[in-house]
């Protein structure tokens, strides 16, 4: 019987029901602590927010954090949170483990070779992160830049990729609003990746069906994970220390009622086994969004994206197919 690394240890995968393939359960507040500096409430906030999906069907939540940023440190403290979440929620959690974004990486990354950085992969996914016995049933969300795969960010993709092919983990990755797609298609295939075990994320911040087509369309799979960000601001690195004054940043928009039309088109075209859908939650971004992720939390996607892919001619086959099959499929190890 094919099994799925949890947090909690393997599972067969005809128990993970429907699953939520990239999410941030430790960084659900912009803070993320409520209680005035005396505890971290973190667990109870997220087995709060986790409540409604098993009615919904949802038995599984893939926690895409990577190292440095949303809740992911290196000792391991944090993995060992997702264990108590699970436990206490009654739902399946995976682990990823990543590294972000260049000007996010600690220090302990920038320093790593190509090497250090593949067994430290390994070993997350083999012994487990950090001291938390935790071990990472997916490598993801690995990063890279807007408009550009930096230097460090292409030697720790290839990391990914040489972990993978030891341990059969999938990777699931972050593009910046969409871009460099098809050149972490081109680093992964140089690196020997099983393409169909690859997942190019956030491809609905583009919202056009023929840039995701041609993705799909290199033997790997896309994620439709963005659901309910309709709004947010966006910084491409770590917010400096501001003066008094004005300053300028940057805001994107991406409607829902476009994703869905994305996401109907691409089925339409028979890609419903190429799609994952999830919403990407996380506390930063909810009051920008008070009527999706703002009014109903992880519940947002079935009962109100869901639905709207019905009312475009999705099969309800189509549907469970992207919620349930397909990522069970990617968590299951590779023999």
């Amino acid at each position: 019987m094919a099994e799925v690394m949890t947090v909690r240890g393997p599972v067969p995968s005809s128990e993970l029901g429907r699953i939520m393939p990239h999410e941030h359960l430790l960084s659900l507040t912009p803070g993320p602590w409520l209680t005035g500096g005396h505890a971290d409430d973190r667990a109870d906030l997220a087995v709060g927010a986790l409540a409604g999906l098993a009615e919904r069907g949802f038995g599984t939540v893939v926690d895409l954090s990577p190292y440095g940023v949303v809740g992911r440190d290196a000792d391991g403290a944090d993995a060992a949170l997702l264990a108590e979440i699970s436990e206490r929620s009654g739902l399946h959690i995976v682990s990823g483990t990543a590294l972000y974004l260049e000007s996010y990486a600690p220090a302990w990354a920038r320093e790593a070779s190509l090497d250090d950085l593949t067994r430290r992969f390994v070993a997350d996914a083999t012994t487990g992160i950090g001291d938390s016995g935790v071990r990472a049933g997916v490598y993801g969300e690995q990063a890279t830049s807007l408009d550009e795969i930096t230097p460090f960010e292409d030697r720790v993709l290839r990391a990914v990729a040489r972990a993978h092919r030891e341990t059969g983990l999938t990777i699931m990755t972050h593009t910046t609003h969409g871009t460099m797609a098809h050149e972490q298609v081109d680093l992964l295939a140089s690196e020997g990746a099983d393409l169909d075990r690859v997942v190019i994320g956030h491809l609905d911040t583009q919202l056009s069906v023929d840039a995701a087509r041609s993705v799909i369309d290199r033997g790997v799979r896309i994620a439709i994970d963005t659901i309910g960000k309709e709004v947010w601001d966006f910084f491409l690195g770590p917010v400096p220390d501001r003066a008094d004054g004005e300053f300028g940043k940057r805001a994107f928009a991406r409607s829902d009622a476009g994703r869905a039309d994305l996401v109907a088109e691409l089925v339409a075209d028979g890609y419903a086994d190429r799609i994952l859908l999830a919403q990407d939650l996380t506390g930063a971004e909810v009051w920008m969004n008070a009527g999706t992720h703002g009014q109903l939390g992880y519940a947002y996607l079935a009962d109100r994206f869901l639905p709207e892919l019905t009312a475009r001619g999705v099969s309800d086959d189509a549907i469970e197919q992207m919620t349930a099959r397909t990522p069970a499929r990617l968590l299951e190890v590779a023999a």
